[in-house]
């Protein structure tokens, strides 16, 4: 039995590769569902791989896990953008920088980038600065839902036999015959013969349930605008030259449509400080419109939010062995939603086959394929229009801004939602202008009538986060 801690991407794909030999996997999260913690408030790029230093694990691991995204987004049957990507010069001493990434995408094996310069430039982005001289042009940079790769890969390692577990926080572990007695809250306890810490912002304190050290992490904050889908900035991706601690502010197409304008970058000593900053936010309303003078954050914004990421003092994922079997995944910073897949494969070819010396044979029965969850008001309209014919409620609206049907919510509910942020990520509803003012009542409905419930009884994510309290009598 192999256990993987942590749901986000990495873990999800990381429990996926594993599944393609043994049935017997097992996914713990303490969130109530996949993607819902550094995978969630991230920008969603698939990285080019020419900015990491040469020789990491990071430059290994980048540019090899972004070639395997088309066949991995075919498979699971979540939407990739390859939109491009550009990083801009403003000032003759930028293009230093942006000589050096020439040279860093050579020694990283990235042959797909281009200098674009003038005319060239302004028409492939009219909108951004006119200041902005030149630019590193990557055409394999792309953009994702990144907690719809975690949800997809999860439900392809449940289809495949595996086990899902939410609402599960590893607390303790001991060492039973040569097998981990894995010990979570509520006096929930399984047995692994394997584990992997894929644990994102708690990697470091997993691993010394474990008796193992791994680098330290500490969390680096992002704020970020998102604005409405309408307004339509730029066709790539926009990146400034990039500070020490991050890629810098930039200017980000969203899969739904709209875009986001961020992230900051701020070193901070609590892994649950997801609050905006005024400071933070107006540092990124002025870099945003240094890159693109029109965005008009009155009037087109939809919400702010801050996300987290795993940093170390290293700046490099660290994979490696503990001691027994079990297998630490951490530091995975930033270009770790790119470097994923190709993670995956690391940890189970050299590894778990390799330095474990464990044996594995591929299954025969392995289905590799996941059906789409798009909803209904993406498909051609004659299609939703047939639809709604043979069935009323894929024509009723219950999220207007996002135009997400009842038949959406109730077939993200057969899919396993059971929480108002299961629907959220799922289908859109509450993403949109209004997040979820006019909708979330409609939804808390439909749950309760799905699942059985009371609507009392119907969460936002994890136990406690009530939404409604009691029935008021009228």
């Amino acid at each position: 039995m192999i256990a993987v801690i942590g749901a986000g991407v990495v873990g999800t794909l990381i429990a996926r590769e594993l599944i393609k030999y043994e049935k017997d996997v097992a996914i713990f999260d303490e969130k109530s569902g996949p993607g819902r913690m550094v995978s969630k408030a991230n920008s969603g790029i698939i990285h080019g791989g020419y900015d990491d230093t040469p020789n990491t694990l990071r430059a290994k691991l980048s540019y090899k896990g972004n070639k395997m995204y088309d066949e991995l987004s075919k498979d699971l049957s979540f939407d990739l953008k390859r939109c491009g990507s550009h990083v801009v010069a403003f000032e003759e001493e930028d293009l230093e920088y942006i000589n050096s990434l020439v040279e860093k995408a050579i020694k990283n094996g990235v042959e797909e980038y281009q200098i674009i310069k003038g005319e060239t430039l302004k028409k492939m982005e009219p909108k951004v600065n006119e200041d902005i001289i030149a630019s590193f042009y990557c055409p394999i940079a792309g953009i994702v839902n990144p907690w719809m790769v975690a949800h997809q890969a999860a439900r392809n390692v449940e289809m495949n036999g595996g086990k899902l577990y939410f609402n599960k926080k590893l607390i303790d572990v001991e060492m039973n015959d040569k097998r981990y007695l894995l010990k979570f809250e509520d006096d929930f306890e399984f047995e692994a013969d394997i584990v992997i810490n894929a644990a994102g912002l708690y990697a470091d304190e997993i691993a010394k349930l474990f008796g193992d050290e791994v680098p330290k992490i500490y969390p680096v904050k992002g704020e970020y605008y998102l604005t409405k889908p309408e307004f339509k900035y730029v066709n790539s991706i926009i990146f400034p030259i990039p500070n020490k601690i991050s890629k810098g502010c930039l200017v980000v197409p969203v899969i739904d449509g709209g875009f986001l304008i961020g992230p900051n970058a701020q070193e901070i000593r609590d892994k649950k400080d997801f609050s905006n900053t005024n400071e933070g936010l107006s540092e990124i309303r002025e870099k945003g419109l240094k890159l693109v003078p029109e965005i008009n954050y009155r009037q087109d914004s939809v919400k702010t939010f801050a996300g987290l990421r795993p940093e170390t003092a290293e700046k490099d994922f660290y994979i490696g062995k503990g001691e027994g079997n079990v297998v630490h995944v951490s530091g995975i910073r930033s270009p770790g939603l790119t470097a994923a897949p190709a993670i995956a494969q690391y940890v189970v070819d050299e590894i778990i086959k390799k330095e474990m010396n464990t044996k594995f044979l591929k299954r025969q029965d392995f289905n590799p394929k996941v059906d789409s969850f798009r909803v209904f008001n993406e498909e051609d309209i004659d299609l939703w229009n047939e639809r709604i014919e043979n069935d009323p409620e894929a024509g009723e609206l219950v999220c207007f801004c996002n135009k997400v049907s009842k038949k959406d919510i109730k077939a993200a509910i057969k899919k396993g939602a059971k929480t108002l942020e299961d629907i959220k990520f799922l289908t859109g509803a509450s993403f949109g202008e209004c997040q979820g003012s006019y909708c979330s009542s409609k939804i808390v409905k439909i749950l309760a009538e799905e699942l059985n419930k009371k609507p009392e009884d119907i969460v936002m994510n994890e136990k406690g986060t009530w939404i409604i309290d009691s029935e008021v009598r009228l």
